[in-house]
């Protein structure tokens, strides 16, 4: 299995909303940081962090991957909808760092104000 395929996996856990899946594709000391957000260190902050959002829907829509070692760097589109029903459609460049089979390392950078403009509408 590729780095690129973990990642893929990890998405499409995301969109089917596995969350047990989720968490099992996250390495125990994982770093997740939501820039420009505060970060989750390890990895019951991380599912803290995930299994706290209240969503009904998830589509996270992959434009572009790359990979250089171990180092995946996606282009996406993360659509959610809402517990309210607000739907939020947040672009993201996300960087995963594999290690063995598990996410060591995940940041996505995205433009916080896209976001609250949304929930706020």
């Amino acid at each position: 299995m590729s780095h690129s395929d973990v990642v893929m996996d990890f998405i499409n856990a995301w969109n089917q909303m596995d969350w047990d899946a989720v968490e099992d594709a996250l390495a125990e000391d994982v770093f997740y940081h939501n820039i420009p957000m505060p970060p989750a260190e390890g990895k019951a902050a991380a599912v803290a962090f995930i299994r706290g959002m209240d969503v009904k829907a998830v589509n996270w829509e992959v434009l572009n991957i790359a990979e250089n070692g171990n180092v995946v760097l996606t282009e996406r589109v993360d659509n959610f909808v809402m517990a309210d029903g607000k739907e939020v459609s947040l672009p993201v460049m996300g960087t995963m760092e594999i290690e063995g089979d598990k996410i060591k390392v995940w940041r996505d950078y995205f433009d916080l104000a896209t976001f609250t403009s949304q929930m706020a509408g």
